[in-house]
């Protein structure tokens, strides 16, 4: 794989291939990811449930993604196949431009590649700002974690034709901003294919339905980590391997072959 670049992702989009990104917090998973195919590690602010115990993303701080992402950087340093390292920004960093800028110029100067923003077109100023100054920014839409207090809970985003049609304006609005990359997250697979197919840009999706460019998992989930309910996209790819590496080529493998995500992972 080599060194996977924002520009190797727009031509693998162009071309109709699909790649497999996974989270990751620290080295030592991250040096594993690249040898196995996965072409985007991103530092999700989900460490903060799924490292730190916390119920919701929103306590996470900057110096917490910063720790992180040095941690990834150095993993993905390490190995010969260089994944494209995508950082989470946490809550209450992005209420201005120049206040996300600051923000995300210590992300990338720890080691990310591109910084992630949760919000609709309310963030299209900020994106613009970002992308003008040199900051790769990929927009995540539908399911925003950090606003689930907002949004009613953890809920599917885009059911109906009115709201699904907001969503994919939204974007639209935002890749027109300058967002190099979309995520989507719990939103009709309906949503996530016309997206796919309007957009430029890679989109990614977690439980965004079959259509998108990408697909990305929580580690902790895919390797059936997590304790309690989990969401209806979380399949477990450690059960019948007992592999950590095998786990993550069957995903990788899944998601490029269109085997994942199957129907009883979508929203339809």
């Amino acid at each position: 794989m080599a060194e996977v670049t924002l520009a190797g992702l727009d031509t693998m989009k162009r071309e109709g291939r699909r790649f497999a990104v996974l989270t990751a917090y620290d080295a030592t998973f991250a040096a594993m990811m690249g040898p196995v195919g996965v072409a985007v590690v991103l530092v999700g602010d989900s460490l903060g449930m799924v490292v730190q115990g916390r119920r919701s993303t929103a306590p996470v701080t900057m110096d917490d993604m910063i720790y992180h992402t040095e941690c990834v950087a150095r993993g993905v340093r390490d190995s010969d196949d260089k994944p494209l390292v995508m950082a989470d920004m946490p809550f209450a960093t992005t209420f201005s431009p120049l206040e996300a800028a600051g923000h995300a110029a210590r992300l990338m100067q720890a080691g990310a590649n591109i910084v992630k923003v949760e919000g609709g077109a309310v963030m299209e100023e900020t994106v613009r700002f970002l992308t003008a100054h040199g900051i790769p920014v990929c927009a995540h839409l539908g399911l925003t974690p950090q606003t689930t207090d907002m949004l009613g809970g953890y809920r599917v985003q885009g059911k109906g034709e009115g709201a699904g049609r907001k969503i994919v304006e939204d974007a639209l609005a935002l890749e027109a901003a300058g967002a190099r990359m979309l995520l989507f997250e719990c939103v009709p697979n309906a949503v996530g294919k016309a997206v796919a197919e309007a957009a430029r840009v890679p989109v990614i999706g977690i439980g965004a339905g079959p259509s998108v460019d990408a697909q990305v998992l929580v580690l902790h989930d895919m390797l059936n980590l997590t304790r309690g309910r989990k969401a209806r996209f979380v399949k477990n790819y450690l059960e019948g391997r007992g592999d950590v590496e095998a786990a993550f080529r069957a995903f990788v493998e899944e998601v490029e072959t269109g085997a994942y995500p199957a129907p009883e992972h979508c929203y339809g």
